[in-house]
């Protein structure tokens, strides 16, 4: 009878035990790739925005900001954001960590780092920087404001830099 109580008490407590461990924490998203070329990938993203009449959109962060990953996961799970995103631009995710800070990419860019990250850089499909956008100005409450979102999405879109979106209409 010990015996089996005892076996009963250390079941009992191993089971107390277990319940008390929390669960684990999902791994948290890698959205950016460290490793990555960052100036090959900005020329492949600016030869496929000139050729489909985009422009790029340079997101700049690591794994590391929940900024960023809230961000990528708004943009990608809200379906009008999504659309003004796939119809307007080339996305390129450009990482900024201790394993490749992109040092040189980020000069070029003229140093979009200053204004925290996420950063947000628009090119033209020459290359060109059109804008660098504080994601600070996008915020609201713990996360993004799809509405903010939405107008910086259409305010650096080719249409709104088109010079013809912006003659007068032709009576017919």
């Amino acid at each position: 009878m010990k015996t089996t109580l005892f076996a009963f008490l250390l079941l009992l407590g191993g089971f107390s035990a277990a319940l008390a461990q929390e669960p684990p924490k999902p791994a948290a998203p890698k959205i950016y790739n460290p490793q990555a070329n960052a100036q090959q990938d900005i020329k492949n993203a600016v030869t496929k925005a000139a050729r489909e009449g985009k422009h790029v959109l340079v997101q700049i962060g690591g794994n590391w900001c929940s900024w960023c990953i809230r961000f990528h996961q708004l943009v990608h799970s809200d379906t009008t954001l999504n659309r003004l995103l796939h119809d307007n631009y080339e996305m390129l995710l450009v990482n900024y960590s201790p394993e490749n800070k992109n040092e040189e990419t980020l000069a070029q860019l003229g140093y979009p780092q200053r204004f925290g990250f996420p950063v947000f850089v628009v090119l033209d499909g020459q290359g060109n920087r059109l804008h660098t956008q504080n994601s600070a100005y996008l915020e609201e409450g713990k996360g993004h404001s799809p509405k903010q979102v939405a107008e910086f999405f259409q305010q650096w879109s080719p249409k709104a830099l088109d010079p013809k979106s912006y003659l007068p209409k032709k009576n017919q």
